[in-house]
């Protein structure tokens, strides 16, 4: 049975996900602190982490530091009742997969739930380096540098650059990055794939305000430019 860790310290809020996730046929363990999170997380028997910003203890982004830095690629999913972009590029710089921000429906949480478990279980499969500019992809080893310096991804922006290049010359829309990446199976509104392409800017472009490998096509989506 899939296991599902939820760090969450509002008791409401917890048996609420809970029992949407029990719903769904889902083995759920809650911790209510970030150091509780932190050990039930690192007996790495979860197939998923839900994480709570806010906690007793210390915050949920110390939590993804941790994690991340002992090497535990769990997915994590925030829960975050932020509304401040900021806050949620440095939760997905640090390592977290996804986020919902409060309030959020039953469905939705489920539908990234199941997009994280399924891209967990079919990793993005590996091919020869390539080379754009003055950066080169190594697929086999799924590393990055940028004139010889490496080049640190979330595996989040590893997958998306990989398939942005997979589709090169062409537009991709949001929608079928969503699909690709994070393995949504129908159209769910949220700005990840935009804060993705940011930060993949700000790591590959040589002026990212002005970037000419990873476009905007208006309205539509991305294109990717070797």
């Amino acid at each position: 049975m899939t296991r599902i860790l939820v760090i969450e310290d509002n008791a409401d809020l917890a048996f609420a996900v809970t029992t949407a996730l029990q719903s769904e046929g889902f083995d759920v363990a809650v911790a209510g602190t970030g150091p509780d999170g932190v050990d039930r997380a690192r007996q790495r028997d979860a197939d998923l982490i839900i994480l709570d910003l806010m906690l007793p203890g210390f915050d949920g982004y110390r939590v993804i530091r941790e994690l991340r830095g002992e090497g535990i690629g769990t997915p994590i999913l925030v829960l975050t009742a932020r509304a401040e972009e900021a806050d949620k590029v440095r939760g997905l710089r640090l390592g977290a997969d996804d986020y919902v921000t409060k309030p959020f429906g039953a469905m939705e949480l489920l539908a990234r739930v199941e997009a994280l478990l399924r891209r967990a279980r079919h990793p993005v499969a590996a091919s020869p380096s390539t080379r754009f500019g003055d950066i080169v992809v190594n697929r086999s080893a799924r590393s990055v540098a940028r004139a010889g310096v490496p080049v640190s991804l979330t595996p989040k922006e590893y997958e998306l650059l990989v398939a942005l290049m997979d589709r090169a010359g062409s537009v991709v829309t949001r929608g079928d990055l969503l699909r690709a990446v994070w393995g949504y199976q129908q159209d769910v509104s949220t700005r990840t794939v935009d804060i993705h392409v940011s930060e993949l800017r700000a790591k590959l472009e040589p002026v990212p305000a002005k970037p000419v490998h990873i476009i905007t096509v208006r309205k539509v989506g991305y294109r990717f430019e070797a």
